[in-house]
C-alpha cells in the first residue's frame, strides 16, 4: 500500500481525469476520484475505504467489472466533463495503458459497446478564431475516428459565435480544442458559452501546437489515395491548417499505423444543410435526454425504428442534426419513404433481412486492430451474405419509384457484389475458415486450407484416438463404465481420468499400484498413468505447433480481409441508408393517425401550410388524445404570427410542433399532418421556455436575452423563428418594450416566418398598426392567433379548448390558472380586484380602430 500511495501522489494533477487502477478481478479509484465515484455512482460515502496510515493515507473505492463498464459509459458517452484513464501494474510500478475522452473513445470501445449498440460517432473539433481585415473569422477542423474522416472549414463569424454553434451541433461534436494563450483582442467568453451550451468538453492546448508544418506529408500517409488532391484542398485554407495540425497530433493519428491510407478528408460546408443551434435542439427535443420518461419523448427515440445493430441509429442521429435544404435531395428521400410505405411486402422483407445484419462499420474497425482474430471476419461474412437477399427484395419492387430504387441502391449493390469485389472475400472465408465450427462458438482455420495444418490436424486426431482407446482400456482394467464412472478430462494437468470418491473405494488397491493419483477433492479423485501422461504431453506439443501455425494463417486471413475495407464501408453506407428510410416509412404507417408526404418548395417561393398538424412526440404519449391544429404561414398575409392565450392552453406545443414538422420534412420523413406544404428553411431558431443556467452564473432572463441576440444576429428571411414567452423575466414595461421592439425588428429587418407566443396581449396591436414605418414592407403580413379557452358565464370556470383560432385574445388568464392551482379564495379575490384597478389605470387606446367587442 505504501508503494502505491507514493506513486499515486506523484501523478500529475488533472481535475478532469478519473483514474482507475486494474487489480485483475476488480478496479480501484483513489483520492478525489474515489469521493466523486462514491457520490455520483454509489450515492453513499460508506463505499469509501481508507488506504494506508492516518497521516499520508488516501481514500479509495473498489469497483466491480460490471460497475466499471457502467461508469465508463456514463463518463465517455453521457457526460462531457471528464476524461478516463486506466492504469495496470502492482506495488509502486504502474503504467497508463488506456486513456479516453468523450471525443476519442477508441481504446475503451470493447468495454463501452460489449452489450450496447453504438448510437453516435463522437467527433473532436479544433477551433482557431482570428481577426482579418476588421472581421472575425473562425478556422475549424474536425476528426471522426469511427468513420476515419477529417474535415476543414473557415467562415466569418459574429460576436455571439452562432455559426460555430451550428457547426458543433451538425457535426455531433463531443470535444473541442482551443488555443490556451490567445490574443486579448478577441472576447472568447461567448465562444466558451457556445461550447458549454452544446455540452462539449473544452480542452485547451498550447498555441504552438496549432501549426501546419509537415501537414501535407503527414496527411499523405493517412489519407486514402494520392497526395495531390489533398494538397489542392489544403491550398484553399489559411488558419484551418493549424487547427488540423493540432488535431492530428492531439488524436495521435500517426502513432497508429492501422490509420495509414484509411482516412478521407473533405471541406466542411456550413450551408450544405439546415443550421440548428443548441437552443433549437433542446426546444424541438431532437436528441434523447437523461430525464426522458420513455423513448418517445425525443424525436430520435420516436423515429428510431431501425433494425441493424448501431449503423442505422448513427445515420439517423446524423440526419436529424443535418436536415437537407436541397429540394431535389429531400424529394429523393421522400420518394424512397413513399415506396416503402406503400408496399408492405417490400418493407417487411427488408426489415427481416436488416435485423440479421451486425454493425459492419465497427466490425471493419475491429479488423484493423492489431489484436484482430477470426470473429470479425466471420461476422462480416455472415452480415454481407444477407446483402444478395436484400438485393432480391428490392428487385421484386415494381412500383412508381422503381427507377429511383435502381439508381440509388441496386446499381451500387450490384457493383460491390461482383466476383471481383465481395466475391473474392466470400471465397477466402469459405475456403480458409471452418464454418461448420462457428455455431459451437469456435473460430478456426479449415484444415483443408493449409497442407501444414492438415498434417498437424491428422497427427492430433491420431493422438486423440490413442487417448480414447486408452480410456476404454483403463475402464476395462478398473471394471468401470466409460464416461459414466470413468471420465476423461482436459485441464491444467493435461489429460487426466476422474472418478467419484465412492468408485475410488472399490478400485483403491489397483489405483495405488498401477496409477498416479494427482489430487483428491469433493468432486472426486483425479489420476493418470505413464501411458496417458506420455500421450497427453504429445498432444500438448502437437496442439502448440497447430496453434502457432494457425495463428500465422489467422493473421494472414485478417490482413487479406482488411484489404476489402472499401467494400464493407460501401455496404455499410447503403445498408444504413436503407435502414433509416424504411424506419421513416414504418413510423409513418404504424402511427394511430398515419403521417403524410409533405410538398416541398424552395425557400424563395411557397408558404408553410400545415393542415391538421400534430406534435409527433406528444401524440405518442400514453393517454393523450391530441387535438390537431392548422398553421398557415403565408407570405403577405400571416408570415409573422402573434399567438396569445392562457397558460397551459397549448401555445408552446403548437409553435414547437410547427418547428418539428418542418425539421422532419427536411430530414426526408413524412409528417404528422392531414396535408402539408413546406417552403425549405435554412435555419430554425427557437427561444422556448426559461432554461435556467444559474450554475454558469447566467440568470433566466440573461439566458433569454442571449438566445434572442443570437436570433437577431443570425436569422435571415429564409429561416424559421419560434419565440415563446419573451420578456417576462423583467418588469412588465421593460419586458413589453423589448418584446415590441424585437417584433418590429423581425418584421422589418429579418422578415423570416415567425411564430411569436406571448402573454402581452397588447402586442396584438402590431397586426393592425399601419404607421409610417410599415408602409415600406406591405408584403410581410402580420396575423393574430389565439388558443381557445371557454369561460362558463355562471361559474366563471375556465376550460381549455387547445384549438388555435384567428384573432387575438383580449385578456390574460393568469388568475384562472391560479384558481386551477387551488390558491386560497381570499388571495384570488384580491388579485381580481387589483388587476381590474390596474387595467382601468393603464387602459390602452384601441389602436385597431375596430369595435372592441368583436374578438
Amino acid at each position: 500500500a505504501q508503494g502505491f500511495i507514493s506513486f499515486f501522489k506523484k501523478l500529475p494533477k488533472d481535475p478532469r481525469a478519473i483514474r482507475f487502477f486494474d487489480r485483475r478481478d476488480y478496479y480501484t479509484a483513489h483520492g478525489e476520484n474515489a469521493t466523486f465515484i462514491a457520490k455520483a455512482y454509489y450515492h453513499t460515502m460508506t463505499a469509501l475505504r481508507q488506504l494506508g496510515g492516518n497521516s499520508d493515507g488516501i481514500s479509495s473505492v473498489s469497483v466491480s467489472r460490471a460497475m466499471f463498464e457502467t461508469i465508463a459509459r456514463n463518463l465517455l458517452l453521457d457526460r462531457t466533463d471528464h476524461t478516463l484513464e486506466l492504469y495496470e501494474g502492482s506495488g509502486s510500478s504502474w503504467r497508463l495503458t488506456k486513456s479516453g475522452t468523450p471525443g476519442n473513445i477508441g481504446s475503451f470501445e470493447d468495454i463501452l459497446f460489449a452489450n450496447n449498440d453504438m448510437q453516435f460517432s463522437p467527433v473532436t473539433v479544433a477551433l482557431f478564431p482570428v481577426f482579418r481585415d476588421g472581421q472575425l473569422y473562425v478556422a475549424l477542423s474536425f476528426v471522426d475516428m469511427t468513420n476515419r474522416k477529417l474535415g476543414l472549414a473557415e467562415f466569418p463569424e459574429d460576436s455571439r459565435f452562432t455559426n460555430v454553434e451550428s457547426a458543433l451541433v451538425a457535426l455531433g461534436c463531443k470535444e473541442c480544442l482551443l488555443p490556451a494563450d490567445f490574443e486579448k483582442s478577441i472576447d472568447l467568453q461567448p465562444l466558451q458559452d457556445a461550447i458549454s451550451n452544446c455540452s462539449i468538453l473544452l480542452t485547451e492546448r498550447k498555441k504552438a501546437e496549432f501549426k501546419s508544418r509537415d501537414l501535407v506529408q503527414d496527411l499523405g500517409r493517412i489519407i486514402r489515395g494520392s497526395v495531390e488532391p489533398v494538397r489542392d484542398l489544403l491550398s484553399q485554407f489559411d488558419y484551418a491548417l493549424g487547427a488540423l495540425g493540432a488535431l492530428v497530433s492531439y488524436a495521435e493519428l500517426l502513432a497508429d499505423d492501422t490509420n495509414y491510407g484509411n482516412y478521407t478528408i473533405e471541406k466542411f460546408n456550413l450551408d450544405r444543410c439546415m443550421r440548428l443551434d443548441s437552443a433549437a435542439v433542446r426546444a424541438l427535443n431532437i436528441v434523447e435526454g437523461k430525464t426522458d420518461v420513455n423513448k418517445n419523448f425525443s424525436l430520435f427515440g420516436l423515429m428510431n425504428r431501425t433494425c441493424t445493430a448501431g449503423m442505422g441509429k448513427r445515420l439517423l442521429n446524423k440526419w436529424l442534426k443535418q436536415p437537407l435544404i436541397d429540394v431535389n435531395e429531400i424529394n429523393n428521400r421522400l420518394d424512397m419513404v413513399q415506396a416503402f410505405a406503400e408496399d408492405p411486402e417490400l418493407r417487411q422483407g427488408l426489415r427481416q433481412q436488416l435485423k440479421r445484419i451486425s454493425d459492419i462499420d465497427r466490425l471493419t474497425h475491429a479488423l484493423r486492430k492489431k489484436s484482430a482474430n477470426l470473429q470479425p471476419v466471420v461476422k462480416l461474412y455472415q452480415s454481407c451474405s444477407r446483402i444478395p437477399y436484400i438485393k432480391g427484395v428490392l428487385q421484386q419492387y415494381n412500383g412508381q419509384f422503381s427507377t429511383s430504387v435502381m439508381t440509388r441502391f441496386l446499381s451500387s449493390l450490384e457493383e460491390w457484389l461482383t466476383e471481383n469485389r465481395y466475391g473474392r472475400f466470400a471465397n477466402l472465408v469459405e475456403t480458409a475458415i471452418d464454418l461448420g465450427q462457428v455455431d459451437n462458438g469456435e473460430y478456426r482455420i479449415s484444415p483443408l486450407y493449409s497442407s501444414d495444418l492438415a498434417v498437424l490436424k491428422d497427427e492430433l486426431s491420431g493422438v486423440e484416438n490413442h487417448i480414447n482407446n486408452l480410456h476404454m482400456h483403463t475402464a476395462t482394467d478398473l471394471d468401470l463404465s466409460v464416461d459414466k464412472q470413468l471420465k476423461l478430462e482436459k485441464g491444467p494437468f493435461g489429460h487426466v481420468f476422474r472418478i467419484s470418491k465412492k468408485d475410488e473405494q472399490k478400485v483403491r488397491k489397483k489405483l495405488t499400484t498401477n496409477y498416479i493419483i494427482i489430487e483428491t477433492r469433493k468432486d472426486g479423485v483425479k489420476f493418470t498413468s505413464a501411458k496417458l501422461k506420455k500421450l497427453g504431453d504429445q498432444y500438448q506439443s502437437l496442439l502448440g505447433d497447430y496453434t502457432s501455425c494457425q495463428k500465422k494463417i489467422v493473421d494472414n486471413v485478417v490482413q487479406v480481409s482488411c484489404t476489402f475495407s472499401e467494400v464493407f464501408e460501401n455496404f455499410a453506407a447503403i445498408i444504413s441508408e436503407l435502414d433509416v428510410l424504411q424506419s421513416f416509412a414504418d413510423l409513418a404507417i404504424s402511427c394511430p393517425v398515419p403521417y403524410v408526404r409533405p410538398d416541398i418548395t424552395t425557400s424563395e417561393e411557397g408558404d408553410i401550410i400545415l393542415q391538421g398538424s400534430r406534435h409527433p412526440c406528444v401524440e405518442a404519449q400514453d393517454g393523450v388524445n391530441f387535438i390537431p391544429n392548422d398553421c398557415t404561414l403565408a407570405r403577405g398575409k400571416s408570415w409573422f404570427q402573434i399567438i396569445t392565450g392562457p397558460n397551459m392552453g397549448g401555445k408552446s406545443t403548437f409553435i414547437r410542433q410547427v418547428g418539428v414538422n418542418v425539421l422532419m420534412a427536411q430530414v426526408g420523413s413524412f409528417v404528422p399532418c392531414d396535408q402539408a406544404s413546406i417552403s425549405v428553411r435554412d435555419c430554425i431558431f427557437a427561444r422556448v421556455g426559461a432554461g435556467d443556467c444559474q450554475l454558469r452564473g447566467v440568470s433566466t432572463f440573461m439566458q433569454e436575452m442571449l438566445e434572442t441576440a443570437s436570433i437577431l444576429k443570425g436569422a435571415s428571411e429564409k429561416s424559421l423563428i419560434i419565440i415563446d414567452e419573451l420578456g417576462r423575466g423583467t418588469s412588465t414595461y421593460d419586458g413589453f418594450g423589448l418584446a415590441w421592439a424585437i417584433c418590429e425588428h423581425l418584421v422589418e429587418v429579418t422578415r423570416a416566418p415567425t411564430l411569436f407566443a406571448t402573454h402581452f396581449h397588447e402586442l396584438t396591436a402590431l397586426a393592425n398598426k399601419n404607421g409610417d414605418q410599415h408602409q415600406h414592407v406591405p408584403d410581410l403580413g402580420i396575423a393574430n392567433y389565439h388558443v381557445g379557452a371557454h369561460i362558463d358565464p355562471s361559474s366563471r370556470k375556465l376550460t381549455m379548448l387547445y384549438k388555435v383560432e384567428p384573432g387575438s385574445c383580449d385578456q390574460s388568464f393568469g388568475i384562472h390558472v391560479a384558481e386551477f392551482a387551488n390558491f386560497p379564495e381570499a388571495v384570488i379575490a384580491l388579485a381580481k380586484s387589483k388587476a381590474e384597478e390596474l387595467e382601468d389605470f393603464t387602459s390602452a387606446p384601441n389602436l385597431s380602430g375596430e369595435p372592441s367587442d368583436e374578438v
